[in-house]
């Protein structure tokens, strides 16, 4: 017999997952089918896409593996919808996402109504740890959520209409903000990382552990991101044409691609300009600088005098503020980084890219299973970003949340806070 406790904590879950599931429908809510299937570069995906992966999570690892006699909406749809799980077989080449003009969108929201009422059926029933497997589902698809918007943003982009995915907020004049001031951060050895159920944050990636002590040598990070009218100085300066602040791989993709600015940015009548989800519109000097690559952020770091902060440095710094706190995602509407407020902020707005590799923890152990090649698979390569953005699902996010990209890619609401040695 279940406890009150267990019962509780069922009834959230439900809701939780309701609510989650429901955002990513408000979402997609505005796009017709041809907007849902395009596929604007290999990073992206299409929307349909994100739609019936996070559907597929559900239904493959809580109702295939854990709910007898449950059977596949679709024996189809996990080749078409798998990720990069190699221990689900065989998958649909990640590039060629967008030539799936079938199944419509509207069998996708039929195949998301199906799982969601099997997966609310279930629930009541199932064991603790196949419910903690729904919570890692739920928080797979916040991530989702985020790359839905980024993605959509993407694929409008290169649209010569440049389509707007909602009405942006009406422009309030704000204030620039006065020179970046400096934190001292804490120096000698501090604790790192997710400590588990202790901690009172009830989730964490395997990724955000095990806690453990780092060094941390005496330095100052900046109490708020650089604006849009701070990376306008560094490109009138010549930012972009001068190697002396680029690493060496950057200056080749640098001089590859012809980068001159952020991602969406135009110059237009003399003034520059940014696509968002909004559509094109005058970039505000005010706002956080975003859709830079770590290349770009490393850069202007050097540019001005600074270099970016270690991922320790910056948990250290931004564990004492509101990881729910800032522009986070809420609801479908307009999304995009604002003028900062006052005093120090660490959460929302931009991804911040840190000076770190994105490698295990000592004593990193991935899970057993499939589920075991959700993060640990991908520590190669890549830089961390942390403090979550405007299109970060509130919530979502907490100080040892690491999130990882490649070095070139910008495509996501990435910006930069500077740090410096004392």
């Amino acid at each position: 017999m279940r406890t009150k406790r267990e019962a509780h904590s069922a009834s959230a879950l439900a809701e939780s997952f309701s609510r989650t599931r429901s955002l990513s429908m408000a979402l997609a809510a505005p796009l017709s089918d041809a907007d849902a299937t395009i596929q604007s570069m290999d990073d992206a995906s299409p929307a349909k896409w994100h739609l019936a992966h996070t559907s597929w999570f559900f239904e493959t690892f809580i109702l295939r593996d854990h709910v007898p006699g449950y059977a596949l909406h679709d024996e189809r749809f996990p080749f078409l919808f798998n990720s990069y799980y190699e221990a689900e077989g065989a998958r649909h080449a990640r590039p060629s996402r967008g030539m799936l003009s079938r199944p419509s969108l509207d069998e996708i929201r039929a195949y998301r109504h199906a799982v969601d009422a099997a997966v609310l059926g279930a629930l009541p029933g199932l064991a603790p740890q196949v419910a903690e497997l729904v919570t890692l589902g739920i928080h797979h698809e916040q991530q989702h959520q985020e790359l839905l918007l980024t993605d959509i943003l993407h694929h409008f982009s290169v649209n010569p209409l440049e389509p707007a995915l909602w009405e942006g907020a009406p422009k309030v004049p704000v204030a620039m903000p006065g020179p970046i001031g400096w934190i001292e951060g804490q120096a000698g050895v501090v604790e790192i990382g997710h400590a588990g159920p202790s901690s009172g944050i009830a989730f964490a990636f395997d990724c955000e552990g095990p806690r453990h002590p780092v060094l941390l040598t005496p330095h100052a990070i900046a109490d708020r991101t650089v604006t849009n009218g701070e990376w306008a100085a560094f490109i009138a300066d010549g930012g972009y044409a001068d190697p002396r602040h680029w690493l060496s791989d950057g200056w080749s993709w640098v001089q590859a691609n012809a980068i001159e600015a952020p991602l969406y940015w135009k110059r237009e009548r003399g003034a520059w300009t940014r696509f968002g989800l909004d559509g094109r519109r005058g970039v505000d000097p005010a706002a956080p600088v975003t859709h830079i690559s770590f290349y770009e952020a490393d850069a202007y770091a050097s540019w001005a005098g600074a270099r970016l902060p270690t991922e320790f440095e910056w948990e250290a710094a931004a564990a004492a503020h509101d990881s729910d706190g800032g522009n986070q995602l809420d609801a479908a509407g307009a999304v995009e980084p604002r003028p900062a407020a006052e005093g120090p902020a660490f959460f929302g707005d931009v991804w911040e890219w840190t000076g770190s590799a994105y490698r295990p923890y000592p004593g990193f152990r991935a899970a057993e299973g499939a589920v075991g090649e959700y993060n640990g698979k991908f520590m190669s390569g890549q830089s961390i970003l942390r403090g979550g953005s405007c299109a970060t699902p509130r919530g979502h996010c907490r100080a040892s949340y690491r999130n990882f990209f490649y070095p070139h890619q910008r495509w996501q609401f990435t910006g930069v806070r500077l740090a410096r040695d004392l």
